[in-house]
């Protein structure tokens, strides 16, 4: 964060690219936050959800232990939806381990989906920040060049500090693109992993 109050202030397209990766840093930093919370709750939920369910007596009282259990609902929507046949309607047409395997499917992808919300953005900002600080970088050079020509006189030190603060923002670039990386990695796998242990509820379910 503090890099990024320290990039080139020479225009306009400067101050632009500088917002545009602290805006990056808080959206990718606050869904980080987030989805850390919520991926450890419902690996908890998952865990005792299962063991509760399978160890009630029938399915009502263990739609009931996973309604009093769940804080994140993942695995309560797959077992009411394994409940929910809609008899007189063209979806009710067909055999029975269909129509549940249809259902199943629908509520295992809203499921998934609120799983994999943000994955999208963090993969945005570890591929593009890169990229906009290597512009800031280059734009810095550029208007740092372009006024040392101006100016008539060339030292060292008026080369070195306008292209050393334009380095900046390829630094500032990295340092936004990398805890984005990271996490879209670690989160992936954490989702994976809980897509399996769903898939694998899900087909018990369609069995019972």
């Amino acid at each position: 964060m503090d890099s990024l109050a320290t990039a080139p202030q020479g225009d306009a397209l400067s101050a632009a690219l500088a917002l545009g990766l602290l805006a990056m840093s808080v959206a990718s930093w606050s869904v980080i936050f987030y989805k850390t919370w919520l991926l450890h709750r419902v690996s908890t939920d998952v865990a005792h959800g299962k063991a509760a369910f399978w160890q009630a007596s029938d399915v009502q009282q263990g739609l009931q232990a996973l309604a009093a259990l769940e804080r994140t609902a993942v695995l309560l929507p797959l077992a009411q939806a394994n409940q929910q046949l809609l008899h007189g309607t063209l979806g009710a047409q067909g055999d029975v381990l269909a129509q549940r395997t249809r259902v199943l499917r629908d509520a295992l992808h809203g499921v998934l989906h609120r799983l994999q919300s943000g994955q999208v953005l963090l993969a945005t900002v570890g591929s593009t920040a890169p990229f906009v600080g290597l512009l800031g970088t280059v734009w810095g050079i550029y208007h740092a060049l372009t006024g040392i020509a101006t100016a008539g006189q060339l030292t060292i030190a008026h080369v070195a500090g306008p292209v050393g603060e334009a380095l900046i923002m390829t630094a500032a670039g990295l340092g936004v693109a990398l805890p984005a990386v990271l996490a879209f990695n670690v989160m992936g796998r954490v989702i994976n992993r809980l897509e399996q242990e769903l898939e694998g509820f899900a087909h018990d379910l369609r069995a019972l």
